[in-house]
C-alpha cells in the first residue's frame, strides 16, 4: 500500500513536465511560425510596393501618323478628308468630339483633344470650306473667328508590344466616364468603398447564392482581390493562393487609397484577346470593340465593357453575341435597380444592338511595311527592350489619306495590269511616296497585299533600276555647261566596249534600232541606251558614281560601263532618296519616317528634322527636270500627259534586262512616287516601265491633290530654240524640227542651223530681186 501512495505524485510530476514541454514547444512553434508569417507578409508587402509604385506595366510603344493640319490654302480634296476622318473613326452627323458633317462645299468638324510633342491641343469645333481641291476658309463655330491653323489628332497606326503580348492604353480616373465606374462597382463590388480588401459580407452572400443555385453563380472576390490576382498572382485554383490573395488585398488597401486601387484595376483588367495580343484595361477595350475613345462611349457600350470584366472570353461579343447581349442587359438592369441611370435611358440602351465593330482592329499595324521602316530607323537610337516596355509615343511622317489612296490604287492597278497583259504569275509590287521638300516618307507599300507583314520589298528588294539611272548620268554631264547642254549631239550608232574581264560588250537600244546623231535631250527623253553609254564613257563612270553618292547612294558600285544603263541594284526607297534631289532642286536628303519620339510622360526624347547631306547645282537639275517633264508628254512616259492633262509632271521609266523589272519614278511640286513591279524569283514579266509601273503611278497621282512643277524662272537659265537634228540655234520657222530648250549659264549654241541660214539666204535673194524690180 505504501508503495502505491508514493507513485501517484511521481506520475503527476511527469504529466506536468510533459504538458510543460508541449506548451513551450507549441509556444516556440507559434513564435517561429509567427516570425515566418511576419517575414512572409513583409515580403508580400515589399512585392506589392515594388509593383504598384513607379512603372507598373510594361507599356508598348505607340506609333502615330502625322496629324492632319487644317488651314486656308492647304491642298485637300473632300475625298481625302473623308478618307482620313473615317480612318480616325469619326462619326458622320454626330455631335461632340469625333464628329463631322458635309454640306456641299462646307464641312463642320469637331476634333478630339490630343497631347502633341509641343503641347496639348484642345478639342476644336470649326466650319471649313473646300473649293478647287483646297481649303479656302476655316472658322471657329462658336466665335465665328478665323482659325489660322489647327490639327486633327493623329491616327494610331501600330504598336510595338512587350514580349508577353499585353497591350493597354492607360487612363486616369478623371478620364473614365462616371457611368462606367458606377456600373462596375454595382456589378462587381457594391461594398468597395466600405471594405478593407476582403468583404466577409460579400463572401457570405455569394456562398448563399451559390448554395441556392447548386452551382457557382456569384463570386465573393472584391475588386481589390481581382486586381491582386491579375496583377501579382497566377490563376492557380488552390486554398493557399486564395489565402495569399486575401492577405495581399488587405496589404494593398492598407498601403494605397481606393482611388489608386480603382484606377489600377481599370487599367489592368483583362477584357479580350486577339491572337497573341491580350487586351487589358477599359481604355484599350473601347478602341478594340468600338474603335472610339473611352470618353465617347454611350451607356450601352459602357455596360458591355463592364460585363466583360466577369469573363471576356466567355462573353466575347464577336464570337458569342447572344451571351454578350444578355450580359450587357443584365448590367443595365442592375444600374436601373441601383438608380445609377434613369429608367428611360436604360430602356433605350437595352433596345440597341451590340454595336461592336465586325472587324477586329489590328494590334501590330494596319500599315506593316511603314511601321517596319519606322522600327529600322528607331534602332539607331533605341533598344528593342525600350520600344517594347517604356510606353514611348512615336510620331511619324505617314499621311493616312495618301497611304490609303496608294494602297487602293496599287492593288486595283496591279489587278488591271495582270488582266490586261494576261500575266498568270504572282506579280509583286512595291511603292514609296515621299514629300521631297521635307524628305519625309508619306506612304509605303511592300507587298501586293498591303496588310501582309512579311518581306518588305519597298525597303529590302534590291533590283536593277534600269533607265532610272540615266537622269543622273545626264545630270553629271550638264553640271559642266560649257561642255554639255541638252542640245549637245551624242552618237547613237553601234558601239562595242571591252569590259575589264576582257569580254566585249555591245549595248543595244530597246527597239534594236540606232538613231545616229541625236541631241542629249532626245537621248534622255526617248531613253536611248547607246547614246547614254557613250555619254557615261565621256564624262567617266566614276564621276557618275560620285554624284550618286552625293545624292544619297550609300554604297560604291563597280565603275563599269553598264552602270549608265542601270546595272545597279537598289530598293524603291533608295531610288526615292536619289530622286528627291531632283524634285527639290538638287539637295540630297535622307528619307525619314519619324518626326518625334516622346516618353510615357509626353517629354520629348528625340526630334528628327530635315537632314541635308549634299547638293548639286540647281541649274543643272532644272535642265534635267525639263527633259523629265518631256518624258511624260513626248517620251517613254507620254501616257502620263495624256491621262493627267494640265499638270506639269516629271519622271523616268525604267526596265531591266529581259523585262524582269518595271519601274517609274516621278514627281510634281509636292509628291514623289516610285513604283516597282516584278517577280520575286526574278523571271521576266514582259512589262516595260511604261506598260507596268506607269499605269499604277498615274492612278495614284490622280488621287493626290493636283500639283504642277515650276519649270519657269531661273536667273541663269534662258530658253532658246534649236534644231533637233543639228543641235544648233534657230530663229525662224524654216527648221521643221526646232524645239525650245533651256540653257544654263549662257551655254546656248551661237552657231545657227543650216536650215535657218538657208531661209536667210532665200529671204536675202528675194529681197534683192524685189528691190531690183521696183527700181
Amino acid at each position: 500500500m505504501t508503495r502505491r501512495r508514493r507513485s501517484r505524485p511521481a506520475s503527476r510530476s511527469r504529466i506536468r513536465r510533459a504538458l510543460g514541454a508541449i506548451f513551450w514547444f507549441s509556444l516556440g512553434l507559434l513564435l517561429v511560425l509567427g516570425a515566418i508569417g511576419t517575414w512572409y507578409v513583409q515580403q508580400l508587402d515589399r512585392e506589392i510596393q515594388a509593383r504598384f509604385e513607379g512603372k507598373r506595366w510594361a507599356l508598348p510603344a505607340r506609333v502615330f501618323a502625322r496629324p492632319l493640319e487644317l488651314y486656308a490654302g492647304r491642298p485637300l480634296t473632300p475625298d481625302l478628308l473623308l478618307l482620313e476622318l473615317e480612318a480616325l473613326h469619326y462619326r458622320e452627323g454626330g455631335s461632340g468630339p469625333g464628329s463631322f458633317a458635309f454640306d456641299g462645299d462646307t464641312v463642320t468638324l469637331t476634333t478630339r483633344p490630343f497631347v502633341f510633342s509641343d503641347g496639348r491641343e484642345p478639342a476644336r469645333s470649326v466650319r471649313m470650306r473646300i473649293g478647287g481641291d483646297m481649303i479656302t476658309e476655316v472658322r471657329d463655330r462658336q466665335t465665328g473667328g478665323t482659325v489660322d491653323l489647327m490639327r486633327v489628332e493623329p491616327m494610331l497606326i501600330g504598336s510595338i508590344y512587350p514580349t508577353h503580348g499585353e497591350d493597354r492604353v492607360l487612363v486616369t480616373l478623371d478620364e473614365v466616364p462616371p457611368g462606367l465606374v458606377a456600373a462596375l462597382l454595382a456589378t462587381e463590388d457594391r461594398r468597395f468603398l466600405a471594405h478593407r480588401g476582403v468583404d466577409p459580407i460579400g463572401i457570405a452572400r455569394a456562398a448563399w447564392a451559390n448554395l441556392r443555385a447548386g452551382r457557382t453563380v456569384q463570386g465573393g472576390s472584391t475588386l481589390t482581390q481581382q486586381l491582386v490576382k491579375n496583377f501579382y498572382l497566377t490563376h492557380e485554383q488552390s486554398l493557399r493562393r486564395k489565402v495569399v490573395e486575401a492577405v495581399m488585398a488587405v496589404l494593398l488597401e492598407y498601403r494605397y487609397s481606393k482611388e489608386e486601387i480603382l484606377e489600377a484595376y481599370l487599367n489592368e483588367v483583362f477584357l479580350g484577346q486577339s491572337g497573341a495580343r491580350a487586351i487589358h484595361g477599359f481604355g484599350l477595350a473601347a478602341e478594340f470593340y468600338f474603335q472610339r475613345p473611352l470618353r465617347e462611349l454611350e451607356l450601352d457600350q459602357l455596360a458591355l465593357l463592364v460585363g466583360l470584366a466577369r469573363g471576356a472570353s466567355y462573353y466575347d461579343p464577336r464570337r458569342f453575341p447572344d451571351r454578350a447581349l444578355a450580359r450587357r442587359n443584365g448590367v443595365l438592369d442592375r444600374m436601373q435597380r441601383e438608380r445609377l441611370a434613369p429608367a428611360a435611358q436604360v430602356q433605350e440602351a437595352r433596345a440597341r444592338p451590340l454595336g461592336v465593330s465586325p472587324r477586329v482592329p489590328r494590334g501590330d499595324s494596319r500599315f506593316p511595311a511603314f511601321v517596319d521602316l519606322v522600327r529600322r530607323q528607331l534602332r539607331d537610337e533605341y533598344r528593342e527592350e525600350d520600344l517594347r516596355s517604356e510606353g514611348l509615343r512615336i510620331f511619324t511622317t505617314l499621311d493616312p489619306g495618301a497611304q490609303l489612296t496608294l494602297e487602293r490604287q496599287i492593288v486595283d492597278g496591279l489587278e488591271q495590269v495582270v488582266a490586261d497583259r494576261g500575266i498568270t504569275e504572282p506579280l509583286q509590287v512595291a511603292a514609296v511616296l515621299t514629300d521631297p521638300l521635307a524628305g519625309e516618307v508619306l506612304a509605303l507599300v511592300g507587298d501586293r497585299d498591303p496588310r501582309f507583314p512579311g518581306f518588305n520589298r519597298a525597303v529590302d528588294a534590291k533590283r536593277p533600276i534600269g533607265s532610272l539611272v540615266k537622269p543622273f548620268v545626264y545630270l553629271a554631264a550638264l553640271s559642266d555647261p560649257q561642255r554639255y547642254t541638252l542640245a549637245t549631239l551624242l552618237d547613237d550608232s553601234p558601239l562595242t566596249l571591252q569590259l575589264p574581264h576582257g569580254e566585249p560588250w555591245s549595248p543595244q537600244n530597246f527597239n534594236r534600232r540606232f538613231h545616229g546623231q541625236v541631241t542629249a535631250w532626245e537621248a534622255l527623253v526617248h531613253s536611248y541606251n547607246v547614246a547614254s553609254v557613250r555619254l557615261g564613257q565621256q564624262i567617266g563612270i566614276p564621276q557618275v558614281i560620285r554624284l550618286l553618292q552625293t545624292l544619297g547612294l550609300e554604297r560604291s558600285p563597280a565603275p563599269l560601263p553598264s552602270l549608265a544603263l542601270g546595272a545597279l541594284d537598289l530598293s524603291p526607297l533608295e531610288v526615292a532618296t536619289l530622286y528627291q534631289a531632283l524634285a527639290n532642286g538638287g539637295y540630297a536628303t535622307r528619307s525619314r519616317a519619324i518626326r518625334d519620339v516622346l516618353d510615357a510622360g509626353n517629354q520629348e526624347l528625340s526630334h528628327y528634322s530635315l537632314e541635308l547631306r549634299g547638293a548639286v547645282p540647281d541649274g543643272a537639275v532644272q535642265l534635267v527636270n525639263h527633259a523629265l517633264h518631256d518624258v511624260t508628254t513626248r517620251g517613254t512616259g507620254r501616257r502620263i500627259g495624256q491621262r493627267l492633262p494640265g499638270r506639269v509632271l516629271a519622271g523616268k521609266t525604267g526596265s531591266s534586262s529581259d523585262l524582269r523589272d518595271s519601274w517609274f519614278a516621278g514627281f510634281d511640286d509636292r509628291h514623289l512616287l516610285v513604283v516597282w513591279l516584278g517577280l520575286d524569283d526574278n523571271r521576266p514579266t514582259g512589262l516595260t516601265g511604261a506598260t507596268g509601273a506607269v499605269p499604277l503611278w498615274i492612278r495614284t497621282m490622280s488621287g493626290m491633290p493636283g500639283g504642277s512643277l515650276s519649270l519657269g524662272y531661273h536667273p541663269e537659265i534662258r530658253l532658246k530654240e534649236v534644231d533637233r537634228r543639228s543641235g544648233l540655234r534657230t530663229e525662224t520657222a524654216a527648221c521643221p524640227d526646232r524645239i525650245r530648250l533651256p540653257f544654263w549659264r549662257d551655254s546656248a549654241p551661237r552657231t545657227r542651223a543650216s536650215c535657218d541660214l538657208e531661209r536667210d539666204s532665200y529671204n536675202d535673194g528675194a529681197s534683192g530681186w524685189r528691190q531690183g524690180w521696183t527700181q
